[in-house]
């Protein structure tokens, strides 16, 4: 029974914690056929409303560096993750990469909460205009299992790295400093 127990925790912390990026020394798996949410796929279309009742589509913000970040209040690794976004963001947000220009973050909250949402939002300060209540059939459409869970779109629209959990070793910052022009 113990060794059961061990097994899975083991298991499930390689699922939270795996990544997949378009790293040198790391192997991924690339498609290059149209929309879906594997590297090197142009990423499916969301249209949802901002904390302040905007209705907006990501499609919007072709051109620019997007990092669509699936969360929620309650998910302490996605709350520790935070303060690494909002620090990315503060840095990245001018920046000219190779096939964009700016970087924004398309936040996804998948709280079914909007007070814990809104509340986490604020005290996390996430202060981008891009902050959405999602839903399961929002995170399907990105094959997302578990959060935090991160999509890096360039400025075409396509899934440039991907990453699940958050290990600050490797992460979409690292993949920024690669893109940049």
């Amino acid at each position: 029974m113990r060794i059961k127990s061990i097994l899975l925790a083991v298991v499930v912390a390689f699922g939270v914690y795996s990544f997949t990026t378009l790293n040198n020394d790391v192997k991924v798996e690339e498609s290059t056929n149209g929309i879906g949410y594997k590297v090197g796929q142009i990423a499916p279309d969301m249209n949802l409303t901002s904390i302040d009742g905007k209705a907006m589509k990501l499609s919007d913000l072709k051109g620019e560096m997007v990092l669509v970040d699936f969360w929620a209040s309650w998910c302490r690794p996605c709350r520790n993750a935070n303060p690494h976004v909002v620090s990315a963001y503060n840095t990245y947000k001018d920046k000219e990469f190779k096939n964009a220009k700016g970087f924004v973050v398309w936040g996804v909250s998948l709280d079914r909460d909007a007070n814990a949402w809104k509340a986490a939002v604020k005290a996390d300060k996430l202060e981008w205009d891009t902050n959405f209540l999602g839903n399961q059939d929002v995170a399907g459409k990105y094959g997302v299992r578990s959060i935090p869970s991160q999509f890096l779109i360039d400025g075409e629209g396509v899934i440039v790295a991907s990453f699940v959990g958050y290990d600050p070793s490797n992460n979409f910052e690292g993949k920024l400093k690669i893109l940049l022009k």
